[in-house]
């Protein structure tokens, strides 16, 4: 059923990448992470309510690095957006499930096979083909965004796995990383002077941004807590598929056969790195 979950999470995320992207012609950066926060942080308040959940947390340390990461990539993927291709800024973002399996390792010392690590490498050499043959110099910046946010994002993945495990509600979960989204988007603002009206059109856009990615956190969330992490991660490449789709019916995008065949490298490591993680990892040989 998480699997279900992610592929869920993964369509409305790639449905918040269109809405940002058309934003970005009328918003700045800073202005599509407040708006996404908060209206993110105004569903959640009312879905916590409705749950007769306390929005109090015994674990606000936690939730508060996972507020911090997840918005610290969530505004390197909205800048990316705002500059590349659809298909390509999703594509780098979603690095992060190979980030996520290098920092099970490092970091928490889960043990992943040879095959996984080969997978890993595959990823990066895709990420690596697309990068190279395609991006203009003014596009650079973006991608450094995107791989940015892939990086990050892994930190605030292995987070929401560990609320799961000590039992925080998916709700407030996501209404604690939507009210830390909300203040720095506001910050970043305010400190930028960068403030636009909003009309009907506008409005839409910002509803979209805010509802779309509330929902997809939402089940994102609840596919880490009941998934393994690995799988849900690499899982959420299929938003790569949908933003494909969507970039070539709206912008007419249709990408060289490199970068093509760079997304499909780097899909294909992410389903290698998830078939891998399912095997137990060879015994280590004794001295």
């Amino acid at each position: 059923m998480q699997s279900l979950w992610m592929i869920v999470a993964s369509l409305l995320f790639a449905c918040m990448g269109v809405c940002v992207k058309l934003g970005s012609g009328h918003f700045s950066t800073g202005e599509l992470v407040f708006y996404r926060g908060f209206v993110g942080f105004l569903m959640m308040l009312m879905l916590v309510r409705l749950q007769g959940i306390s929005w109090t947390t015994p674990h606000w340390r936690m939730q508060l690095s996972r507020g911090l990461s997840g918005t610290l990539s969530l505004m390197c993927y909205f800048f990316a957006l705002s500059i590349l291709p659809l298909a390509t800024a999703v594509t780098l973002a979603y690095t992060s499930p190979l980030f996520v399996a290098l920092l099970l390792v490092l970091w928490f010392r889960e043990r992943l096979g040879i095959k996984a690590f080969a997978a890993i490498g595959l990823g990066f050499v895709g990420v690596v083909l697309l990068l190279k043959p395609t991006l203009r110099a003014d596009q650079w910046v973006g991608a450094v965004g995107g791989i940015g946010s892939g990086l990050i994002a892994s930190v605030a993945y292995v987070n929401v796995r560990e609320l799961g495990r000590v039992g925080e509600p998916e709700a407030r979960t996501v209404l604690w990383f939507s009210f830390v989204t909300s203040l720095l988007g506001l910050s970043w603002t305010l400190l930028a002077g960068q403030l636009h009206a909003i009309d009907l059109q506008n409005a839409a856009i910002i509803l979209g941004v805010g509802g779309f990615g509330g929902c997809a956190q939402l089940a994102m969330t609840r596919a880490y807590r009941y998934g393994k992490t690995v799988v849900s991660a690499n899982l959420s490449y299929s938003t790569v598929i949908f933003s494909s789709l969507f970039g070539v019916a709206l912008w007419n995008e249709h990408l060289p056969w490199t970068s093509a065949l760079a997304i499909a490298i780097i899909i294909a490591s992410g389903v290698l790195v998830s078939l891998a993680s399912r095997q137990p990892a060879p015994a280590a040989e004794s001295d």
